[in-house]
């Protein structure tokens, strides 16, 4: 499995800002190895962040995002003490999930 995502939530009025920094090593599929060979595809295909039962964030990648992406996004509704749910999945059928209080 992979590394949890670092993540940041901080609440201002009505309005959350979240920030997210993912482990993944993101390979386009167009690199050789040190024999030549081409290193797989494997790279974030889709993330989707929840408050509560809504989906505030929902991004479909593709090879061209960079190794351990970052993500910043702002959504209205949030309160502090809240959870923010975090779920990326990734061309080989991983997945990883972290949630974070809204500060």
């Amino acid at each position: 499995m992979a590394n949890p995502m670092k993540i940041r939530a901080r609440a201002d009025g009505d309005l959350v800002e979240v920030k997210v920094l993912m482990a993944h090593v993101m390979e386009t599929g167009q690199r050789k190895n040190q024999a030549g060979e081409l290193i797989p595809a494997w790279f974030i295909q889709r993330v989707e962040a929840t408050y509560g039962n809504r989906t505030v964030l929902s991004a479909q990648w593709g090879p061209a995002i960079s190794a351990n992406p970052f993500l910043s996004f702002k959504f209205k509704g949030g309160a502090k003490g809240e959870k923010v749910r975090i779920t990326w999945f990734d061309s080989k059928g991983e997945t990883r999930t972290d949630e974070v209080v809204i500060g």
